[in-house]
């Protein structure tokens, strides 16, 4: 079929996002946050790799050019530089809202779709993604650790049921580096009087297998995550990570072929409960936090984490989907329930950072970049904190582990890091 009349499935395939990157028009919409937003030049560009290598390759402009070079037969899987390109990427979704405020084309899953290639092609993961690769496959978990030692950390104060509606799924870092996360969100369901339960072998969520393009990997795990969770009965699974998170609510319909709402349970994170219980009193934010603060927004609860619905039709000409889609621009993440709490929190004086909201700037820790190029996530932290500390606040506060790992490895301004959960448990303690 001529181009722009193939019949297409959107998914995991590259050749599905040829119209994509042949069309791309260059006008680097996605160098840039909305121009509405823009206070000058400082933290006004939204790609981190684009702005810290310099070069157009590290764009979606550049990649565009590649995948379709690479599709034309052009260039070749196995050229170093594509490697590169692909895998500095943090995949962080903003350059695809910025496209989607004006073209609609798919960079975000074409950039996902080229990674999983690589895999095919034997031209990856990245040599540095190995060692994670196997801890998660032999071990069940990101760390390589026993899984017996998942909850060597769970406090005698907490209580867990062994049937409940809630199920909180807890995910490899808060389980074994940053526990504080886990307590918090254990507390504050304790607190909430909302009894849940935890799946006691819980394996890793399989975030980074997918980021990392290993889809078959991703997949089994999928599979069997769903397996676990389905059996508990659970009608709601709550997150404290982003990375958790999206993982199960997008990527597994994703990589399985059905709809988020065809998950036979709903996915929330710790936010989304905790400002509902706020306003309707069951949960009370008693304790003062005397703090100015300023709130990053996780790329995968906020621009990442809508709603996966398959699509397949034909695109036509001009681009035209026929049958109609829902395009997923990014706008209907979770922003409002962390800034919403916040604001209760007696004492807390909430400011923004200039890029917020769909516009965030990355933190850094993420698809595989921190292992691979420790530079490329320490330098993208570091630009995050210093616009945390232009807001004038004290502190910087996110809901994702990895997000908190990543800005105080980087920390050198004194700005404090928090995650949400440990401020509201500051909040309801007795």
């Amino acid at each position: 079929m001529p181009e722009g009349k193939d019949k297409i499935t959107l998914g995991l395939n590259l050749d599905d996002y040829r119209y994509d990157a042949r069309h791309c028009t260059g006008q680097t919409q996605c160098r840039w946050i909305d121009l509405n937003y823009v206070q000058g030049h400082d933290f006004a560009q939204r790609c981190p790799t684009w702005q810290k290598e310099g070069f157009d390759i590290y764009g979606a402009v550049g990649k565009c050019n590649i995948v379709y070079y690479l599709l034309s037969g052009k260039l070749d899987y196995s050229d170093p530089m594509v490697r590169d390109m692909a895998y500095r990427d943090l995949l962080c979704g903003s350059c695809d809202v910025a496209c989607k405020r004006n073209l609609d084309y798919e960079i975000q899953l074409m950039l996902e779709s080229l990674r999983a290639r690589l895999v095919e092609n034997g031209n990856g993961p990245m040599p540095q993604h190995v060692e994670t690769t196997n801890n998660i496959e032999n071990s069940r978990n990101y760390y390589g650790k026993e899984q017996k030692q998942r909850w060597d950390w769970m406090p005698s104060d907490v209580k867990t049921v062994s049937q409940a509606d809630i199920l909180y799924f807890v995910g490899c870092r808060a389980a074994f580096v940053d526990t504080e996360i886990a307590i918090a969100t254990m507390r504050i369901l304790n607190t909430a009087n909302a009894d849940f339960m935890i799946i006691k072998d819980e394996p890793c969520c399989g975030h980074f297998l997918f980021t990392t393009g290993q889809m078959e990997k991703a997949r089994r795990l999928a599979e069997e995550n769903l397996k676990l969770i389905r059996e508990t009965g659970a009608k709601t699974v709550v997150f404290s990570c982003a990375d958790g998170y999206k993982a199960i609510k997008v990527d597994y319909p994703k990589l399985l072929g059905f709809s988020t709402f065809d998950l036979g349970f709903e996915v929330v994170h710790i936010t989304e409960l905790v400002d509902k219980w706020v306003k309707e009193g069951t949960l009370k934010l008693k304790n003062r936090v005397d703090m100015k603060v300023t709130y990053h927004d996780p790329c995968n609860l906020g621009r990442m984490s809508e709603p996966w619905i398959p699509w397949e039709g034909v695109r036509g000409d001009w681009g035209v989907f026929d049958p109609p889609r829902t395009v997923r621009r990014g706008i209907h993440g979770v922003y409002e329930p962390p800034r919403d709490i916040l604001k209760a929190i007696p004492g807390i004086e909430l400011v923004e950072m200039v890029r917020h909201h769909e516009s965030a700037w990355c933190c850094g820790n993420e698809a595989g970049v921190k292992e691979a190029f420790p530079d490329v996530a320490l330098w993208t932290a570091d630009e995050r904190l210093r616009e945390a500390a232009s807001t004038g606040a004290e502190a910087i506060v996110s809901c994702c582990p990895a997000c908190k790992e990543n800005f105080k490895d980087a920390l050198k301004n004194g700005m404090k890091v928090y995650d949400i959960t440990e401020l509201i448990a500051m909040a309801i303690s007795k």
